[in-house]
């Protein structure tokens, strides 16, 4: 079983979708950080700015922490990167 479970049927370690940070735009505010419930940042001291230290606690799809961030250093792959994972069993064509 996957360690951080699976996103339509698939281990979630499959599934590129995480963020990036640019760290040349990263002014090291912390709403990132503090905002993501699912512990996908840590915060590195000695930069004074978060790390992705676990990306596939990121909930797929989601990109809330970006909208956050006034600097714009966050950023995440479109949403089309997802399409060949969706089942289609979870699809009706009603």
């Amino acid at each position: 079983m996957s360690k951080h479970g699976t996103w339509q049927g698939m281990p979630r370690e499959n599934i590129p979708w995480y963020p990036a940070i640019d760290e040349a735009k990263c002014k090291g505010c912390k709403v990132c950080f503090e905002f993501c419930p699912h512990g996908v940042y840590e915060w590195e001291a000695t930069k004074n700015k978060p790390k992705i230290a676990n990306p596939f606690e990121c909930v797929v799809g989601c990109s809330n922490c970006a909208g956050k961030c006034e600097s714009g250093a966050i950023m995440f792959p479109p949403l089309t990167i997802l399409k060949p994972y969706l089942s289609s069993d979870n699809y009706s064509s009603s």
